[in-house]
This record gives structure tokens, sequence and C-alpha cells, in this order.
């Protein structure tokens, strides 16, 4: 097995240098993951890898687990296609999702499926080829829901839209329009349709053993705008008519209320989904029998249960996850509680496992491990022989890399609340009196969690104390904490956030006249609106891929069906224009730098262009670095090294800091 380690490491190495200007922990840290999504094949002989490629491009590579020989099979420039995801429709077939953004009147996200073999032959286009006679554009090529019936013979379950067709000649149009379900041989191509399309039909649920026993759809308004209303229905085991199941509703600033169905147990004849409990997200099942029989699975007394464990090519469910210092599993197999246990004091120091696949057979299990000091490692486990054999590291570059352990802390708001977070300090450091950095979470439905963050750990290792908020407006703690979400109660969002950073210097971690703010997405918006209640306290703002304008940020969503959530998400009132930095610029006292992606679908680069604008026509000191072709992510391991060399030399320059190489 260390074979293949060795070998599918040297697709690496063919990757050019980065320019040796840079400093070593820019280019360690900068580099994207090795393997970027991992699945094994049902026989258990192969894995299928994409890894990055020069460039923002990515590869799929095949390698046999036993002999370490690899290739790269399907490769994807990143400019405009990009790989996404890939499967293994049976031993030998592979099918692969493939994200692009094309320009039309304006930027919008395609995907397409296709299908190859494993040594790369035979790829052909497993999305419904659109039509010229079509009357509306088809941008989702469909989701992978279940595999063939008997699971391993090359078939998918998959989505399909269709849009309506005009007549010419003789060529009958198509009159419908919605999601439908078909079984697609990943091979011939031949399909079969399962579900016809639906109008408004948004989710179909199989029950991993190639029936469908869930349907979604969504209630729109006559223009075609979303209400946030979805109706759900259900298939008992023996009939094909549809019975109500119930209606899950947004609730405008990002929560929802009702149940939100997420697997079908086919066995057990149950559907499990996320309910409220006490104002917190828990585990419920219902009966798929007509009597609708509702239980309590598992709910937790401080936070969100908000994850699903499932595991082999039926994606049985075998447990629940939540957060709260750190990520804890419960599973409802005994034999998988005993694995984990058993696999916990076999990989010491790396206490996040997951299992991410597995064989037909479930023989098999390729698992990850890895914990706040190590980036993680691919394992595949034999339940046979109980051999444990390592696959691949997430990030082999920094394997000569000190790094930081990540310390939950609690801090207190300015109104006594005890506000969660994460602390991390430069390796070897005392804690005190350090250049520190505070960094708020991207959504604002989000939050940090305990585990390896590649830009806390650079910036630790560039001695730097960085704290993570998980301020009031986060997600994980339940309704009350998340308020009416980071925008419409951004006062107490970023209040907390400020917070922290006077916590830093109260408790001597940070030097008060070195303490910067550095945020992406939300967290860039968190940065530069952090000024607007206390415009003293940060002494530099680094701010990546930002929302800087609400009402901007709602114009962004004319012309696409959620625009009336994003208005509601938004709000109106003296807040909009109140928690806009770019409405707020005479505020800022210290320097600006800011990094967006011109092909930013999530948040627009306009939103930086106008902070820039604002800020210059203020008199402040502002520079933003725009990075062409690329998108939220900045998905390139040049772009991701510039940022950090420069947020680096910009941080220290700002604060008055030593150059380091």
């Amino acid at each position: 097995m260390k074979a293949f380690v060795r070998a599918a490491l040297l697709v690496a190495s063919a990757m050019p240098a980065l320019a040796s200007a840079q400093s070593e922990d820019a280019r360690n840290f900068g580099a994207r993951e090795f393997v970027q999504q991992i699945s094994l094949s049902p026989d258990g002989t192969q894995v299928a890898m994409i890894q990055p490629m020069p460039g923002h491009g990515a590869g799929l590579v095949v390698a046999n687990v036993q002999t370490g020989a690899s290739k790269v099979v399907l490769t994807a420039s990143g400019e405009p296609d990009q790989l996404t995801s890939c499967r293994w429709a049976s031993s030998t077939r592979i099918v692969c999702n493939i994200y692009i953004i094309q320009q039309l009147d304006q930027k919008l996200a395609f995907t397409r499926m296709v299908s190859l073999n494993a040594d790369g032959s035979d790829l052909k286009l497993l999305s419904k080829r659109g039509s010229a006679t079509a009357l509306d554009i088809v941008q989702s090529g469909g989701d992978i829901i279940d595999w063939g019936p008997d699971g391993s013979n090359g078939s998918v379950l998959m989505t399909s839209m269709s849009v309506p067709e005009y007549s010419t000649g003789t060529h009958l149009a198509n009159t419908r329009e919605g999601m439908g379900v078909e079984l697609v041989d990943a091979t011939t191509l031949k399909r079969r349709s399962v579900e016809l399309p639906r109008g408004g039909a948004s989710e179909y649920i199989s029950d991993g053993h190639g029936n469908v026993r869930i349907l979604g759809v969504a209630e729109t308004r006559g223009t075609g705008m979303s209400t946030g209303r979805y109706a759900y229905s259900y298939r008992t085991s023996d009939s094909r008519e549809w019975k109500k199941l119930g209606e899950l509703v947004a609730d405008g600033v990002g929560g929802y209320s009702g149940f939100n169905p997420y697997a079908v147990d086919r066995d057990a004849n149950i559907v499990y989904g996320f309910d409220a409990k006490d104002g917190r997200m828990a585990l419920y099942s219902i009966a798929l029998d007509g009597n609708l029989t509702r239980k309590l699975v598992f709910a937790h007394p401080q936070v969100d249960v908000d994850g699903l464990v499932r595991i082999g090519r039926q994606r049985r469910v075998v447990g629940v996850s939540y957060a709260t210092d750190k990520r804890n599993t419960e599973f409802f197999d005994p034999e998988l509680q005993k694995l984990r246990a058993a696999l916990g004091k076999a990989l010491p120091g790396k206490p996040l496992v997951t299992f991410v696949d597995a064989t037909a057979d479930e023989k098999k299990l390729l698992l990850f491990a890895g914990g706040d000091t190590d980036p993680g490692t691919y394992y595949l486990y034999d339940k046979t022989s109980r051999q444990l054999a390592e696959v691949m590291p997430l990030r082999p570059g920094l394997a000569k890399t000190s790094l930081s352990p990540m310390r939950a802390v609690t801090f207190p708001a300015a109104d006594g609340t005890a506000i969660p977070g994460y602390l991390t300090l430069p390796p070897g450091s005392d804690g005190k009196n350090l250049p520190a950095i505070v960094m708020p979470h991207g959504g604002p439905g989000s939050r940090d969690e305990w585990g390896f963050d590649w830009l806390a750990q650079f910036y630790a290792a560039r001695g730097f104390a960085v704290l993570q908020p998980n301020f009031r407006g986060s997600t994980g703690y339940g309704d009350a904490w998340f308020q009416k979400n980071g925008f419409q109660s951004w006062r107490t969002a970023i209040g907390d956030v400020n917070d922290g950073g006077r916590w830093l210097v109260a408790q001597g971690i940070a030097a008060p006249d070195k303490l910067a703010i550095v945020g992406w997405s939300y967290g860039g918006y968190a940065a530069l609106q952090s000024p607007a209640l206390d415009p003293d306290l940060f002494k530099a703002i680094v701010a990546i891929a930002p929302v800087t304008d609400l009402e901007t940020l709602r114009k962004e969503a004319l012309g696409f069906t959620n625009y009336d959530m994003v208005s509601k998400f938004i709000g109106s009132g003296p807040h909009v224009r109140e928690g806009s930095p770019a409405q707020n610029t005479q505020r800022i006292k210290a320097p600006v730098l800011m990094f967006h992606g011109d092909q930013d679908l999530n948040v627009g680069i306009g939103e930086s262009r106008l902070m820039a604008s604002k800020l210059r026509g203020a008199g402040k000191s502002v520079e933003l670095v725009e990075f062409k072709g690329l998108d939220h992510q900045l998905d390139d391991d040049r772009a991701r090294t510039q940022m950090l060399d420069r947020s680096d030399g910009f941080l220290r320059a700002a604060l008055k800091l030593p150059a380091r190489p």
C-alpha cells in the first residue's frame, strides 16, 4: 500500500514550482488539498480521486490499491469546466459531474454528467442532450440519487430536467416541464423514465435499492418566484400513489420549520429527517406505512443535530453527528461503534474519523482520519483481515511543517453572553503579547469547528495568534443563537466579533496595537463592518470575497427564482444601509486589503470593486487584488499562495512587525 502512496504522489511532481520569492509557508499552506474527492470501486480494487492540476484545473486519477499503478484518465482545465465529483457506477465504469460557468445575459452555472471507463476510454455524456427547439435553458445536468436496482450493473438513477419545446415540421414538441427521474445505463446510455417530469419538483429520495420513495415540490408564485414552501409526499412500499408526508417552510431569515426528509431506510420502512425540538435541530424518523408514526431518534440539549452518518453503496443510515467543542458521532450500528473506538486507538492524534465509502459487500471501508494538527489521511480498512492501510495524505506538502493545536475557548460578549470559539497560537509560543488576528467564519449560516484549518494554521505559522469566534448569528447552536442571521442582526454578530478582539487584549494574548481582522465571504463582511462599531480596535483589515453592500447583494438576485427569499433574508429597514460596509467607509481607519475572483457567483466581484471605490473616494488606504477566472473559493494554488503571501506582508507592514522569510 505504501507503493500506492508514492506512485500517486508522482502526479503532483508534474506541477510547476511556484516563485521562490514567496514564503515557503505561503507555498505549503496555499497548495490545495491533494485529494479533493475520492471514491472506492465496488470490488475494492481501485480508487478514483480528483486531484489538483496545474493552474486551477483538476484531474481524475484512477489507482490500483494493491500495486500503486495510477493514471490520469480525465482532466478539466477550470476554464471554465471543473470536475466536482466522480463515483463508481460499477467496478469498471465511473460517472463524473462537471461544473461550468458561462456568460449569457449574466453569469450562470451549469452542470453536466459524463461517464467513462476506468482506463479513461469511452467517454460519454450521461446527461440528456439539449434540444435546439427548447424554449428554455437547462442548467442542471442531473444528480445521482441511487444506483440501479441490483446496485452493481453500471446503471444510475438520476434526476433529469425537461423544458418545453416548439414544434418544427414533423417534430412533435415536448410539452413536459420540470424534474423527473431516469434509470440510465452508464455504458450504453440506454434510458428509462422512472418518474415523469413534474413542474416544481425539487427533490427525489430513493431507498438505496432503486426505488423512489420521497418527492419534494417547491411552491412558486405565478411569476415563478419561490415562496420558500416545500410540500413532501411519500409512497408506501407496495404502491405508486403519492401520499402527503408534510411541509417544510422557510422562515425568511435562514431557518425553516417542519420535517426535512434526508434518507429512506428500506428495511425499517422509515424516512429520517431533521426538525426542531426546543429550538434546536433534532433527528426524527417517520414510518412510511400509511400511519406516519413519528419518533425522536436523537437530540442534543445544547447544539443542533445536523448530520447523518451513512455508509455503503446503499448509503444506509448508521448514525448521527453534531458539533459541540468537537464533532461527535453516535452510531446506531454497534459494530461500527466498536470499530470507531478501535480506530481511535490505532490512529492517535487523528480523532476525527469519517467513513467515506465502502465496497458493495461492505467488507472494505474507505475512511478519513485527521485532527487539528494533522490535515488528515485516507485509509482502507479490511474487515476480514482487520488490516488498516494508508491510501493517501490530504496535504503531503505539510508533512514536515509544525502545526499548532486548536483550543476551544469562550469569551464574554458586552452583555455577558459566553461566546464560543477556537484559539490557535503560533508553534512554541507562550501565548503572550502576540500580534493577533480575529478570523470570523463565512456564511453567515455556518460555524467554525475543531480540526485542521489551513488559513488559521498559516497565520499561526507566521507568528499570529488566531481567534475564530462562533458569534451570535452562527448556525449549530439553535434558533435563539442564530437570531435573524448575521446581516439583519449585524450589531450583535459584529459586536461579538469585536468583543473577541478585546478579550485577546484583556487576556494578554494580543498586543493592543497589533490586532488585525481577517475574513472570507461573510467573514470578509464582518472584517469590513467591524469599524462601524469600533473604528479603533483593529489596525489592519483583510477581506476575501466579501459582501460589502446589502442592497447590491439583493439586486444580484434579480431575475432568479429565489429573489424573494434573498430579499427576505436581507430584510428591510435602517439595518440595510447601516449594516453595509460600503456605506460606512468614513468609519474605517485601518488599511484594507481585499481579494476577489472575477467568476465568483456566490458574492459578485462588484461588491469588492464598490468597496474599493468608496474607500478611495473617502481617502482611505485600500488595495484590491482581482483573480481572473477564479470563483468564490480561489481554487488555484498560485492564487492562494499569492493571497497568503501578500496578506502576510500587508499585516506585517500595517502592524509594524519585522519581515519573516
